[in-house]
């Protein structure tokens, strides 16, 4: 009879104690575990990270980030923490938590658009994924990476187009590199590699003349004509005599690419410099911006017409109007200076 009241008492305190252990579980895992308000928070972790870092970016986000730690700890998550962004719902548990952290890396939309040069560009990268804008750099300037792709520094802009692209927040500078070249790849399909021979030029030239295009013209619409133009003048051996390539020999030879330049002198027009297109004919050495698709698109589908001249439409802001000789330019051309003049442009 002692012997059996020891052994209730005993299964008594057993089932008190896995009560209390099954609770203590519970709480750990199943009970919600967020902080905030809002509907949703995200987390960055870095490549790398350890446990101790992955509960410093989750504090401000939990009620009890050592409850967190401890059942990160039984499910084996703290000693294989990922990089990533991950996405965390208000009133989440632990578990969901831990779960969302080991598979839901949340992608990324990556945006870059006409940048001057590749130092920009890897500073623009370099905000959106995890890579900074050192080990961007890098990459894209290797000589062997340029070499491999049958490409020059002069004409390293030519292969990145500017456009939205998804990738995981933890892309290195190597992997978005090999993704841009894939994308590169992509676009240039034989449908508009065949469009640049017919037109007589490489892919490379394509890209080089829609960044003249690009730099003259923000209307999508007038782009076609304004290539136009320039494709008359390759095609009849004139300078192309483009203003913006001057500009942007102007930033390369004083290294500075925030100077902001309105109005071209006949001064800088003495440029002594292979983007200098009123001294020197034909294409510059390389693009002058990395141009959108539009430009791109449009001298491979450029307006066939007899104009060999524009200048800015004063009375049409953002357009220009088109001359088929120079004694008609010069028209226009006075136009333009007269208002320039009253708007006190001087550079």
């Amino acid at each position: 009879m002692y012997i059996k009241r020891i052994l209730l008492l005993l299964v008594f305190i057993g089932l008190i104690v896995g009560g209390i252990f099954s609770y203590t579980v519970y709480t750990a895992f199943f009970s919600p575990n967020t902080t905030f308000n809002n509907k949703e928070a995200f987390v960055f972790i870095r490549t790398g990270a350890t446990m101790l870092d992955v509960k410093n970016s989750l504090e401000p986000l939990l009620r009890d980030v050592e409850k967190f730690e401890s059942a990160a700890q039984r499910k084996g998550y703290a000693q294989n923490v990922r990089a990533g962004k991950y996405r965390i719902v208000k009133g989440m548990n632990n578990n969901e938590i831990i779960n969302t952290l080991r598979v839901e890396n949340v992608p990324v939309t990556v945006a870059f658009n006409n940048q001057e040069n590749l130092a920009d560009l890897a500073g623009r990268i370099s905000v959106q994924i995890e890579a900074d804008s050192t080990s961007i750099l890098r990459e894209l300037t290797d000589e062997q990476f340029l070499s491999q792709n049958n490409i020059d520094k002069e004409n390293s802009l030519a292969l990145y187009i500017p456009n939205s692209y998804e990738f995981f927040w933890n892309t290195n500078a190597k992997e978005f590199r090999e993704r841009m070249i894939k994308e590169h790849s992509r676009f240039w399909n034989e449908e508009r590699k065949q469009k640049a021979k017919t037109l007589g030029l490489t892919p490379k030239e394509v890209v080089t003349l829609a960044s003249i295009v690009q730099k003259e013209t923000a209307k999508v619409d007038e782009r076609p004509k304004v290539a136009g133009v320039y494709l008359n003048r390759l095609k009849t051996g004139m300078l192309l005599q483009a203003d913006p390539t001057v500009i942007y020999g102007i930033k390369k030879e004083t290294g500075n690419f925030d100077t902001i330049i309105k109005r071209v002198l006949y001064r800088d027009l003495e440029l002594d410099s292979p983007y200098n297109t009123y001294k020197y004919v034909g294409l510059p050495p390389g693009p002058i911006t990395m141009p959108d698709i539009s430009s791109v698109d449009a001298v491979l589908n450029p307006e066939k017409h007899d104009y060999y001249y524009f200048v800015a439409n004063v009375e049409k802001f953002g357009y220009h109007m088109f001359a088929k000789n120079l004694t008609q330019h010069n028209r226009n051309k006075e136009q333009y200076v007269r208002w320039l003049n009253a708007q006190k442009i001087k550079r």
